[in-house]
Order: structure tokens, then sequence, then C-alpha cells
């Protein structure tokens, strides 16, 4: 993610409050990774944020560049680790499961990113790698005005296309697709029922195990 000091260190409560927002958003993408996350096992979130997404999700362990954000995390009963995605502190060989939610487009070498977290997978662990996909209506809307957020000013996007390419480079296989978020956020009156497949719903979750 950023090095240093960065925009979810100085507005980390603003940035955790778009999950209160957005609420029934929020509650579609965890319905969507919960569908192909495994239940059981040691697991790690990448880029855990303010521990939203592991939280709901049982996981045990999480990782970010942001201190503030951790401390949130922390709260919500996480086991926290400073550090970036690109050289996670962990042996090989360690979890079961592995996650990353949307911070893949924050990454300075996503490439090195998901050759680490295979690195730290068993054989047939699972990563699942949640993001919003650019060529989703979602994508193109958020991509036309991300220059003007403060949190996505400098974020990269990717399309599924991407994300599996980087995946198989890796040594990736078995993959499985759901999908959700068909409406925008701000629309919702309720969460989205997830669909397996893409190319309908503007979060797309992809699960692979390691070879």
């Amino acid at each position: 993610m950023f090095v240093g000091k960065n925009v979810f260190d100085i507005l980390p409560e603003k940035y955790d409050l778009w999950y209160e927002k957005h609420k029934f958003a929020y509650l579609s993408e965890v319905e969507a990774i919960r569908k192909v996350f495994p239940e059981r096992g040691k697991s790690l979130e990448v880029g855990v944020g303010s521990g939203r997404f592991a939280s709901l999700l049982n996981i045990e362990y999480g990782i970010d560049l942001s201190l503030n954000l951790l401390l949130i995390a922390k709260k919500r009963g996480i086991k926290v680790v400073l550090g970036n995605a690109e050289n996670l502190p962990f042996s090989g060989n360690l979890f079961d499961g592995v996650l990353i939610c949307v911070s893949i487009c924050f990454f300075k070498n996503p490439k090195k990113a998901i050759s680490e977290c295979n690195r730290i997978l068993k054989k047939g662990g699972n990563l699942t790698v949640a993001f919003v996909d650019k060529e989703s209506f979602l994508g193109k809307f958020y991509l036309q005005k991300k220059d003007k957020s403060v949190f996505y000013r400098d974020a990269r996007f990717f399309s599924l296309l991407q994300v599996v390419e980087m995946l198989e480079k890796s040594g990736f296989k078995d993959f499985n697709f759901v999908q959700t978020l068909f409406d925008f956020p701000e629309n919702l009156k309720k969460p989205d029922i997830p669909l397996s497949g893409y190319g309908k719903g503007g979060f797309v979750v992809v699960s692979a195990k390691k070879g």
C-alpha cells in the first residue's frame, strides 16, 4: 500500500465511516466473499484496514501499512501486524486462507504481493481477491471520479482478466468467481444476493488455490 504517512493514517475514521454510510453494499461484499473463503484454518487479510471484513469473516490476522487503521482493527479483535503486502513478515506455508479485499488497488507491486501470498499459504491453501472490476459499471464510474476522491486518487483499478492473469502466473489454480453490487452502493435498500460468475456485478470475488 502507501509508504509512510498516508491519507488512511490521517483520516482513518472517515475511511471506516464509509462502511456505515453504505451498510448494505458492505454486507453484500462480505456475503460474496463468504461464499468462497474457507471457514476454518489459520487466516490472514492483507491490507486489513480497519478490520471491517476480517472481523465478520472470522479472519484472525491482519496486516496493513496504516497504523491508525490497524488500531481500529485491533479493537475489532484482529491480531494486527504493521507491514506491507510485498514483503509479508510471515514464514512460508503458514496460512490456510488469505484475503485481499479492495486493497490490491493500493499495492505498489500487486504481482509481488500475490507471489508473497502464495509463499505464505499452505499447499492447497485459498487466496481470495475481492475488488471493483474496472470493466464493470461501478469500476468505470469510480475511474471517472477517482481524481476527486480523497482515498482513491492514487489507486490503480484492475479488470478481472488482469487479476486472474496475475494469479495464474503466481501458481494459483481452481478458480471460483462470485459477484455482487448490481447497483450503486448508495441505491441499495438491502444487501444484494451474491451470484456465481462475473460480468454483471460491480464487485467481483476471485478465489483460487495454491498449486
